[in-house]
């Protein structure tokens, strides 16, 4: 039942990255089909000015401009909104409603140009709306459905009307658009569907790295850091702290006669004393400090801006708690603390874990059970 819910989450969590890089893509390709969409209405009616009625032209230019100037807006704002806030749930109908408003004036400015008995005008139209259509499939590519919806609104009132003009030239170039679009919503689904597996791919290589890089970083049983990762990061924030004159303190946990424990119960007894310590660990410390299992039954609490009486509160709670754990076999549950700060004469982050490991020697010394302060 767990790898189930494990492997759903995954997947959604990879479906919805996939959709969340598909967005992205759009909008990176939005500008050409933006600066295209007016270049080539400009082109054409620069070419039909002569034989088009000019206020039809204008009217056409009007409206698409307003259009093009929209969809400049919205990909202005995408390209500066917060990155966490570019999300398909919030753009996705914004981009669906600029570019359905773009298409259709640009399918509808081309009929109002198509002249009935001009061959001329109706071929520069026709040869303008497929330059167009071809182009969505490039600009489009992420969205099947947005690259069929503007290939469908800006060719087919043309192609429809040019269908029912009782000229045979006129049907044959309408016959041979349409044959020619339907091959291109044919290769858009291959195109579609070799995306959307580059996609998965992608996200799914990312998902297996990360998976990788927290379990070589982590202590399976407990959830914490195992050593080497928990002094990797320690010196990280021990420089910092000492740099920024930041307080820093530690904690040196040791479970009192662990080894007991596991000659009377086993080590699967002991196993269940470390997991349920290290959740403990985790409830009784900050998010923004660093613990680890540094072997056996010794575990280390970095706290960052922590004076020493905070150190020994926290060692304080995390103490008591761990007495009132109660686990099936073991009779009784406690640990040994010793807790430092950092102070000039430290050198660095293992000259403060071995005072700490001092008090915590002196804490196990003078009898168990409680906290000991360097």
């Amino acid at each position: 039942m767990y790898l189930l819910e494990h492997q759903h989450d995954r997947d959604a969590l990879i479906r919805a990255n996939v959709r969340t890089d598909r967005l992205h893509l759009l909008f990176r390709q939005t500008f050409f089909s933006v600066s295209g969409s007016i270049l080539a209405a400009l082109m054409l009616s620069w070419l039909c000015w002569e034989r088009a009625d000019h206020g039809v032209i204008l009217v056409w230019l009007g409206l698409l401009s307003v259009a093009t100037s929209l969809r400049a807006v919205l990909l202005v704002t995408y390209f500066r909104c917060p990155v966490d806030t570019r999300t398909p749930q919030r753009w996705e109908l914004k981009y669906w409603v600029t570019l359905s408003l773009s298409a259709a004036i640009w399918g509808g400015g081309a009929l109002a140009l198509m002249c009935p008995n001009d061959l001329m005008t109706q071929t520069l139209v026709l040869l303008f709306i497929v330059g167009m259509s071809v182009s969505a499939v490039s600009c489009y590519s992420s969205y099947r459905s947005m690259t069929i919806a503007s290939i469908a609104l800006v060719l087919l009132p043309s192609a429809l009307w040019l269908l029912f003009q009782p000229g045979p030239t006129q049907i044959g170039m309408a016959a041979a658009t349409l044959v020619f679009a339907s091959f291109v919503i044919s290769a858009t689904r291959k195109m579609s569907e070799a995306m959307e597996t580059a996609f998965r791919l992608t996200r799914e290589m990312e998902y297996a790295h990360r998976v990788a890089h927290h379990a070589a970083q982590t202590d399976e049983l407990t959830g914490l850091k195992n050593r080497r990762a928990f002094f990797k990061q320690a010196e990280l924030t021990y420089e910092h702290c000492k740099r920024n004159r930041v307080p820093l303190s530690v904690l040196m946990l040791d479970i009192d006669h662990f080894k007991r424990i596991n000659d009377s119960y086993g080590h699967q007894a002991g196993d269940e004393v470390l997991r349920q310590i290290g959740a403990v660990i985790c409830a009784s410390i900050r998010d923004v400090d660093l613990c680890g299992r540094l072997g056996g039954e010794e575990f280390a609490m970095l706290l960052a801006n922590a004076s020493i009486s905070d150190a020994q509160a926290t060692a304080e709670r995390l103490r008591q708690a761990i007495a009132r754990l109660v686990c099936e076999h073991v009779d009784g549950i406690t640990a040994s603390i010793g807790v430092a700060a950092m102070d000039a004469a430290d050198k660095d982050v293992h000259m403060l874990l071995n005072n700490a490991d001092q008090a915590l020697f002196r804490a196990k010394a003078q009898g168990r059970n409680q906290t000991a302060v360097a």
